[in-house]
Order: structure tokens, then sequence, then C-alpha cells
């Protein structure tokens, strides 16, 4: 009986190795596809010509490689939505946990929430038929499909997931904190800022990477709003082309096995390494803060 049990028990424990190790291995083949298709580009372009290059025309005679527009696009997007939908995501996230009545939360709750559940091509719609045409309207823009907006737009993808693993993170504070902080004399806005938010510091944290995540690869809602050229901007009101909407707009003209096929692989390699940079540095911030947290209590 022991004996079985104890085989039973190693069999489990192999099933759930396999089970975790799989997604390593799914990780580990799309990184070499990736590497595979890209590196052929780098011998005719060198990896700071790559990187750094300030045009990009793959289709002109000779060719231009240099992603540096597209790159400096994808992070100026980025850190703008980030701007956005951090403060607003978190503090709808307090909002709902510590102030908002149970009859109030449950209106905004879901509300807030069915924003996740909408597919990225209607929020790129909304971008380009409302918001767009009212951007350059009423601020005198030559173009309404720019930096700013595709910001926006990333923004309201983003906040619906920050704000519901917030409010999580927050909820699970202990009442004892909040208790103690009021019994020595906070008000209840220094008791969320001092003591409820700082406690859930780690939670928080984790969802904004949840949320930027998505921003930063996120494709359809770029390609519709961010305007499409190529060229670094010079205010937030430029029009741009970030990475994943240069892929998803050139990979079916570009020939099979060609110099333009292999340098959009060569950009997913990039927004592959981009985006993994960001998780590690965010999930590094996270971890620090949780065990400055659990010092601190």
């Amino acid at each position: 009986m022991a004996v079985s049990r104890q085989m039973r028990e190693r069999l489990i424990r192999r099933f759930f190795l396999v089970t975790a190790s799989s997604s390593i291995l799914v990780l580990a083949m799309i990184l070499l596809f990736l590497f595979t298709e890209g590196a052929p580009i780098f011998r005719m372009v060198s990896v700071k010509g790559f990187l750094f290059g300030s045009e990009w025309y793959p289709t002109s005679s000779p060719p231009d490689f240099g992603i540096f527009p597209l790159l400096i696009a994808s992070i100026a997007v980025t850190l703008l939505s980030g701007v956005i939908a951090v403060p607003l995501g978190v503090m709808t996230a307090a909002f709902l946990s510590e102030i908002a009545s149970a009859g109030v939360r449950e209106i905004v709750k879901p509300v807030v929430e069915l924003l996740a559940a909408l597919p990225s091509v209607v929020i790129g719609f909304f971008g380009m038929v409302i918001v767009a045409p009212f951007l350059q309207d009423h601020f005198d823009m030559s173009t309404g499909l720019n930096l700013f907006n595709a910001s926006l737009m990333l923004a309201f993808m983003s906040i619906p997931t920050i704000c519901s693993i917030s409010e999580d993170a927050i909820f699970s504070v202990p009442r004892d904190l909040r208790e103690a902080s009021l019994a020595l004399g906070a008000t209840q806005w220094e008791t969320i800022f001092r003591v409820v938010l700082p406690a859930s510091l780690s939670g928080i944290s984790t969802a904004v990477i949840l949320g930027m995540s998505r921003a930063i690869g996120e494709t359809m809602v770029v390609l519709m709003v961010a305007g499409g050229a190529a060229l670094i901007p010079g205010s937030i009101f430029d029009p741009v082309r970030p990475m994943p909407a240069s892929i998803a707009a050139e990979m079916a003209e570009a020939p099979f096995g060609g110099a333009h096929y292999h340098a959009l692989f060569a950009i997913g390699v990039v927004l592959f390494l981009f985006t993994m940079a960001f998780n590690l540095v965010a999930d590094h911030i996270a971890v620090k803060h949780k065990q400055v947290g659990a010092a601190t209590l």
C-alpha cells in the first residue's frame, strides 16, 4: 500500500514537471524559430545598423533596414499608455475596494471587467472613428491617428487588467492594518495611501506587469490608430509605427525567404527581447517590494 502510494505520488510529481516544462519548451521553440528566420538579415546589415538605423524602407533599391524609429515608437507608446493606465487602474481599484459602497461596486466592477472582454479591433475602430476625428477637429492636428491616440487606446485595454488584479491585492490586505492606522488617528485617505497601497504593492506590481505586457505586444490597435509613419516622433501627436504594427502590415507583402521577410522576423526577435526585459525588470521590482513589505510587517 505504501509502495503504491509512493509510486502514485512520484507519477504525479513527474506529470506536473512535464506540464510545467512544456511551457518552457514551447517558449524555447518559438525563440529558436524567430532567431533562425531573423538571423539571415544580419548578412546584409550589421546589428548596430539594424537597431540604430534611422530609415526603414525595405522595398527601396537599395533597401534600408533601420528599425530605430519603430523601436522608439514602441517604447513611446508603451510608456505613455502606462502613464495613463497605471494611475487610473490602481485608483479605480482603491476606490472599489476601500471607498465604494456595495451597490456601486456591483455596478462599476462588472463594467470595468467588461472592458477586458472587448476585442482589440473594436477598440481600434473606436479610436479611428471617434477619437481620431475628435483630436483632429478640437486640437487642430494634421491627423488624429497618432502616438497619443494609440497610447490612449492601449491604456483602455490595460486598465481592466490592472484594476481587477490590483483590487484583489488591495482587498487581501489584513483589516487589522486598516484598523490600527485609523486607531492612531489617520484619516481614510492617509490609511489608503500610506498603509493599504504600500502593503499591496507586490500585487499591484504584478497587475502592472500583466496590463502593460498586453500593451507592449498589441498589434491591431497600433496598426489602426498609430498613423503608420516609420519616423521618429517629435511629439506625442505625431504619427508613428510601432514594431508589432510593422510586422502585421508588411508580412503578407514580404517575399518568402527574402531580405524583407527576414528583417520582419528580426523585428520579432527585438520585440520578444524587449518584452522579456520589461517583464524581468518589473518582476524584480515586484519581488523586491514584496520582500520589503514582508520585512516591514
